[in-house]
């Protein structure tokens, strides 16, 4: 039987590692040839090293250039073309794009375009940003209504705002939570002792809830509560809303917090803190690093939006409090600092969640029952899907 191969169209090679690396490794071990289509930065020899076929392409977040654009689309032609996948699996919002019109030129059978929440674009602001929704909810309808596709959406109000707006139909949508987290890495921790620790980990974006962490930050300790408060995560120039290091510079000068750049390793992040908050206000889909911190044991504060309440059940594994609202926050805060076994309580709950409902083998599970759902042919490659 001839090799099947399957062709991930992501923008960022970092997020194609963090954030469907289990999928990937899933479908190689079941027979296919995993082939990887992404702006090639640090994770090229560990991508290579898993055995998949590495494809740069130039395709960049940010950019706007008409001529650029249509160039990247094909150029996404030609790889399908010349590789001829059974499977495209189009990650976020432009590589859904891009790719699900390249897949129609190139006669691709099978499309799955995943949406890991809806971005930036969709909570901007602005006369620009609303007609750049508008064109993109209309390319949409063209991307996942083709009679070949199956679309995967991360929480329940992101796949209900699209079937109510007629972009897809409900039998060719999937809802899959998340991108799932290895429970046997993210083990239950047991929380440090000395002073709380409060952790946000995420790009440096202002929609993440960076500047509300800040601002948290400065009435706790204006209130006299001891705690470190600490912003974990790098800047992102692709993105209009990054906050600036020389901003993150001056706020750790001012003593307001502490910054610890990006990092590799979060389970020894995690090992270190004892409350993890993500006041995001972005187009999340479910955030990993809240399912990451729940498995970890960690009590969480997060903002009541989609994606974030699917993983924090308030009042049980943490505390959703109001978006734009640093002084709920800074409260909801203090309420687990001064609450150690509050914080136990939510921490093991947390766990169980993530256990039951988030873990990695129930997301690369339910992904492969979307790939057979595409072509059933793929239920005769191995039966490692099952397992």
């Amino acid at each position: 039987m001839t090799r099947r191969k399957l062709i991930f169209l992501i923008t960022e090679d970092w997020y194609f590692w963090s954030h469907r690396l289990p999928i990937a490794r899933a479908a190689r071990d079941a027979g296919f040839e995993v082939l990887v289509a992404t702006r090639v930065d640090q994770y090229k020899e560990r991508i290579e090293n898993e055995g998949f076929k590495l494809i740069p392409i130039g395709l960049e977040r940010k950019s706007r250039n008409v001529f650029k654009e249509i160039l990247s689309i094909f150029d996404i032609v030609k790889i399908y073309r010349r590789e001829r996948p059974n499977i495209v699996h189009h990650v976020a919002v432009k590589p859904v794009l891009y790719g699900s019109l390249a897949a129609r030129i190139a006669g691709i059978f099978g499309v799955v375009n995943a949406l890991a929440g809806l971005g930036f674009i969709f909570v901007a602001k602005g006369w620009k940003a609303k007609i750049l929704r508008q064109l993109i909810v209309f390319a949409c309808r063209s991307a996942f209504l083709a009679k070949n596709t199956i679309g995967i959406f991360q929480n329940p109000e992101d796949l209900k705002l699209f079937i109510n707006a007629g972009i897809v139909k409900s039998e060719k949508a999937a809802l899959i939570l998340g991108s799932g987290v290895d429970t046997s890495h993210f083990i239950h921790l047991s929380e440090p002792g000395g002073i709380p620790t409060i952790v946000l980990a995420s790009r440096m974006l202002w929609d993440k809830g960076v500047g509300e962490f800040v601002v948290a930050a400065k009435m706790l300790k204006k209130d006299g509560i001891e705690c470190r408060m600490i912003l974990v995560g790098k800047p992102d120039p692709e993105n209009p809303a990054s906050v600036s290091e020389e901003t993150l510079w001056s706020w750790r000068a001012e003593g307001i917090i502490e910054w610890w750049g990006h990092q590799e390793d979060m389970l020894s992040v995690f090992s270190q803190t004892n409350i993890v908050a993500l006041p995001t206000t972005y187009g999340e889909g479910v955030p990993k690093v809240l399912i990451e911190a729940a498995s970890c044991g960690r009590a969480i504060v997060a903002t009541d939006v989609p994606g974030c309440r699917e993983i924090v059940r308030h009042n049980e594994n943490g505390l959703l409090v109001p978006s734009h609202d640093p002084k709920v926050l800074a409260d909801a805060i203090k309420k687990l600092i001064e609450n150690p076994e509050l914080r136990a309580k939510m921490g093991a709950r947390g766990r169980e969640i993530v256990k039951t409902e988030f873990s990695e083998k129930i997301v690369v599970r339910q992904t492969m029952e979307v790939y057979k759902k595409i072509n059933p042919q793929i239920t005769q490659i191995n039966a490692d899907f099952e397992k």
